[in-house]
């Protein structure tokens, strides 16, 4: 049974055969942030597959994962071709490096998550927000509710964490 719902106007919808992001997004739903982890080889993937990305196993054990890392990149989107997102533009679009399993399998890997930076209560962040954020900027995970068996996992500034003093962004003025 499918379930559809909205985000900002636009459907989310997750099919029945889709078991593993049922799986990932029914933890979202209980706000909490698991990734499954390789049964042979025991590092952690994202987004959720059918087998493993580093060594092709197929079995994998859901994992809890602490949802805090570091922006790694991100596009800041000034026209949204996504009708839902016009009145948001400009808003950002996230790559966070999790703090879990940083540098493995090798130096210039990690785990990996995209999403939208978000205010604290799961709004898309206002540009005066966007602009304190850049490349090193600590992050932390929330959950904007869909409906009781979906939440969408987004970033919001980790107000926790020390922040770099003045975070890169790229150069668009």
């Amino acid at each position: 049974m499918t379930f559809p719902n909205e985000y900002l106007g636009m459907p989310v919808k997750i099919d029945d055969l889709d078991h593993e992001n049922r799986a990932f997004f029914s933890y979202c739903a209980q706000h909490d942030l698991h990734l499954q982890c390789c049964n042979d080889c025991k590092l952690l993937r994202y987004p959720a597959t059918t087998a493993c990305p580093f060594c092709a196993c197929p079995n994998a054990t859901w994992m809890p994962v602490e949802g805090k890392g570091v922006l790694y990149s991100y596009g800041e989107v000034h026209h949204a071709i996504q009708g839902a997102f016009r009145t948001h533009a400009p808003y950002l679009l996230l790559l966070v490096e999790l703090d879990t399993q940083r540098g493995l399998p090798g130096l210039y890997d990690g785990l990996r998550m995209t999403a939208n930076l978000v205010s604290s209560d799961g709004e898309l962040a206002t540009p005066e927000m966007i602009q304190q954020v850049g490349i090193g900027s600590r992050l932390r995970i929330i959950y904007k509710d869909i409906n009781e068996q979906i939440s969408i996992p987004l970033f919001t500034l980790d107000e926790q964490a020390e922040q770099p003093e003045n975070p890169w962004r790229y150069p668009i003025e």
